[in-house]
C-alpha cells in the first residue's frame, strides 16, 4: 500500500521545510514545489521528498504538475505570498498585480488543481484530503502601506471559505491559516526587548497536522496562530 501523498507548494527553509520534516516523519511521501529547485536539495535529501520545479502563477505549469502525479494527494498545502510596500498613491500598479497573482490567483490555481485530483480519488471513512492555505493577519486587517498584501491575503481568505462550503460535504477538508506574527525563520531572531514575539515554525507545523487530523464531524475552516505577546 503506498505511503498517503503530501504536496508543499512555494517551499522555502522556515514553515515549508518544517512541514516537509513533519510530514515525512509522519509517513507521507513529500513532494516540495517551488520555482528554484536547487535551494530544496538538502532539504529534500534530509526528508526523502522529490523536488519539482513550478511557477504557482502558470496556469498550465500547476495544471502539469497536479496531473503528473501518480496518485490523489491526501494533503496540498499552498504557502506562497508576495508584498509590495508604500504609500498606496506610489505604488507601481504593475507590482501590486505581480503580488497579488502569487498570493492569491497563484493560490486558486493549486487549490482548484488539487481538488481536481482529490474529488476523482476513492474517500477513505469519507474522507478524500486536505487543502491548507497560508494566510496572515492582512487577510482580517488592512494595515498602511500594505494594501497588496492585504488584497492578496483577503481573496486568499474568501477563496478558502467558499471552498470549504463547498468541498466539505464531498469530503476535501479546507482551512485558511491565519499566521498572526513573524515566523522564527533561519537567520531571523526576536528583538532582545520583545522575546518570544515570533512563532515558532515547528510549532506552526505541528497545528497543521492537527488540521489534518481533525475528525470530520468537528472541521475546522479557519484557524489562528499567534504568540502569546502578539496584540489582538
Amino acid at each position: 500500500m503506498s505511503a498517503k501523498l503530501a504536496v508543499i507548494v512555494g517551499v522555502g527553509p522556515g514553515l515549508s521545510a518544517s512541514l516537509a520534516r513533519l510530514l515525512s516523519g509522519e509517513g507521507y511521501e513529500v513532494v516540495l514545489a517551488a520555482r528554484d529547485v536547487a535551494k530544496l536539495e538538502g532539504l529534500a535529501a534530509e526528508t526523502g521528498a522529490r523536488a519539482e520545479a513550478l511557477d504557482a502563477v502558470d496556469i498550465k505549469a500547476v495544471e502539469a504538475f497536479f496531473e503528473a502525479l501518480d496518485r490523489a494527494p491526501e494533503v496540498v498545502v499552498y504557502n506562497p505570498s508576495a508584498r509590495v510596500r508604500g504609500p498606496v498613491a506610489e505604488l507601481d500598479p504593475e507590482a501590486v498585480r505581480k503580488a497579488v497573482e502569487v498570493t492569491a490567483f497563484g493560490a486558486f490555481l493549486t487549490g482548484q488543481a488539487a481538488a481536481k485530483r482529490m474529488l476523482a480519488a476513492e474517500p477513505e471513512g469519507g474522507v478524500r484530503g486536505t487543502i491548507l492555505f497560508t494566510g496572515a493577519s492582512a487577510g482580517v486587517k488592512g494595515f498602511p502601506q500594505s494594501a497588496t498584501f492585504a488584497m492578496g491575503k483577503f481573496a486568499q481568505r474568501g477563496l478558502a471559505e467558499s471552498m470549504a462550503r463547498e468541498l466539505h460535504p464531498q469530503g476535501i477538508h479546507v482551512a485558511w491559516v491565519n499566521i498572526d506574527g513573524a515566523i522564527r525563520n533561519p537567520g531571523r531572531t526576536e528583538p532582545a526587548d520583545n522575546p518570544d514575539s515570533m512563532l515558532d515554525p515547528d510549532a506552526i507545523a505541528r497545528a497543521y497536522l492537527d488540521l489534518i487530523r481533525q475528525d470530520r464531524s468537528a472541521w475546522s475552516n479557519e484557524l489562528t496562530l499567534r504568540p502569546w505577546v502578539e496584540r489582538f
